[in-house]
């Protein structure tokens, strides 16, 4: 049996027909996407000044919009998924959308992106508007770098400063040092996502850190991990938590470890498995820095 992520059962098929292509594409049936876009966020906004109102924002955009950034990745990367078995039946590369009809509705997704970062303060739509470029170029460091991981990790992190200045209105030590957590964390964890394609993406020229690592990956996640921890322990106490959050964090650490230690680039189910853990771990992290405030 061919391996895929995509859904295409349960409740999207319950959508009306013409509705179902709109969902694949955006990833509707695989909300780990959203989850590991909008952690980052979760983090800064709590680490910045706890606010639910905030987090509600957080959320809804972080569906939006990680929405968007697939129909721009699969817009670009359409010829190249119609080669990679996990990635052919992607609405797209299947031919079950046009483009022409991608791009509409990926300029009502980016309108509604817009009435949400409106919501914020100044420093966090300046932010906003310019986390379009990396959405935008992301796709392409593929073609042409080992570590489009990197660029993602950029991508989606970008939440983390984005999330502190909503909430505490500036930038700071602390706020950077997040964004290098959010980074490592998921340079490891797309890293693992990665083996899912080793072997078709090596047929079609597509790079990554997994080619780049083969059978070292376990041992370049686990430092990546550990970077991870060590970046969050030093955010948080330059935002001043208290002794909290470093015994809450341990829990998020161990489930960080718990992938390494299973790792199995030849197994991409597992693979999937230990990517998708990945939001305990980020929830956890949450739940570590808002005990920090208590």
């Amino acid at each position: 049996m061919t391996h895929t992520d995509i859904v295409a059962g349960g409740w999207v098929a319950r959508l009306p027909e013409s509705w179902r292509p709109y969902a694949l594409l955006t990833r509707l049936d695989r909300p780990i996407g959203a989850w590991l876009l909008f952690l980052p966020g979760l983090w800064g906004i709590l680490l910045g000044h706890p606010d639910a109102w905030l987090v509600a924002l957080f959320a809804v955009g972080s569906v939006v919009m990680r929405g968007a950034g697939c129909v721009v990745n699969d817009l670009w990367d359409r010829d190249l998924d119609r080669r990679v078995a996990r990635t052919a039946g992607r609405p797209l590369a299947s031919g079950a959308l046009r483009p022409f009809d991608a791009l509409l509705f990926l300029a009502g997704l980016l309108v509604v992106g817009l009435l949400i970062l409106v919501q914020l303060n100044g420093l966090a739509i300046a932010l906003g508007v310019l986390s379009l470029l990396p959405v935008v170029v992301y796709p392409l460091f593929k073609r042409f770098t080992f570590w489009p991981q990197a660029m993602l990790g950029l991508t989606f992190g970008w939440g983390a400063h984005m999330g502190y200045a909503a909430a505490a209105g500036r930038l700071d030590a602390a706020a950077g040092v997040l964004y290098a957590a959010a980074i490592a964390w998921i340079l490891g964890y797309d890293t693992i996502y990665a083996h899912q394609d080793r072997e078709d993406d090596a047929l079609v020229g597509v790079r990554s850190t997994a080619r780049l690592f083969g059978a070292r990956s376990a041992a370049f996640v686990g430092v990546c991990y550990a970077a991870t921890v060590a970046l969050l322990v030093l955010a948080g106490w330059l935002a001043g938590l208290s002794w909290p959050f470093y015994a809450l964090l341990m829990p998020a650490a161990l489930v960080l470890a718990w992938q390494v230690r299973s790792l199995d680039i030849h197994d991409p189910a597992l693979c999937l498995r230990l990517f998708r853990a990945n939001r305990e771990a980020g929830l956890l992290v949450a739940l570590a820095i808002l005990a920090g405030w208590l």
